[in-house]
């Protein structure tokens, strides 16, 4: 049994788009920065407690255990070695878009799959390009609260779309769930 060690809709909507059939169990972990801790090494260890901490309460219910795999994922938005995470209200919003204004950043997910038997974390990086926008275009856009709960204060498959010319690299990662990357780990434990 698959499952989802997450409340976000997009990861959701994602999974379902793939064909994965699942259930959903979101993680209630913290998920503060550790001092001198880099983008790669935040994601990756937030998806993996995710995974974990979802798999040690369903793996206790002998009902659920048997095949258990549960996925976990983190995505943050990097510019200047800055993490930037979800906004905690409209003026660190308007921060964040101003940052990404006519800029290139990075935006990573980190990915764990956990099973009885293995733990398997990877991560996907891809480069998105902002045009430069006004400052009444970061308020009309904030003003939609689409930003709100989004990394980096922008949803690539919202309204933000039409701000972003050109990604280099996996799109489905830029949205919240780097779809490859997850197939490639649930499918090589078949192997």
């Amino acid at each position: 049994m698959l499952v989802l060690a997450s409340a976000s809709p997009r990861r959701r909507e994602l999974l379902l788009q793939a064909g994965f059939t699942f259930e959903i169990h979101p993680a209630d972990i913290p998920e503060n920065l550790h001092p001198d801790e880099d983008p790669f090494a935040y994601v990756t260890r937030l998806a993996r407690e995710k995974a974990q901490t979802v798999f040690a309460q369903l793996s206790a219910n002998p009902e659920t255990s048997a095949g258990l795999v549960v996925l976990g994922a983190d995505t943050t938005v990097t510019l200047d070695k800055a993490i930037l995470g979800k906004p905690t209200g409209p003026a660190d919003a308007a921060r964040m878009l101003r940052m990404l204004s006519g800029r290139t950043h990075r935006v990573i997910t980190g990915v764990a799959v956990v099973t009885a038997q293995t733990t398997e974390v990877a991560a996907e990086v891809t480069a998105v390009s902002f045009f430069t926008l006004s400052d009444q275009e970061i308020a009309d856009y904030i003003a939609t609260g689409e930003p709100m709960d989004k990394a980096g204060a922008y949803a690539i498959q919202g309204r933000a779309a039409r701000w972003i010319p050109r990604i280099v690299g996996d799109y489905f990662n830029v949205v919240g769930l780097p779809l490859a990357l997850v197939s490639t780990l649930l499918e090589s434990r078949h192997e």
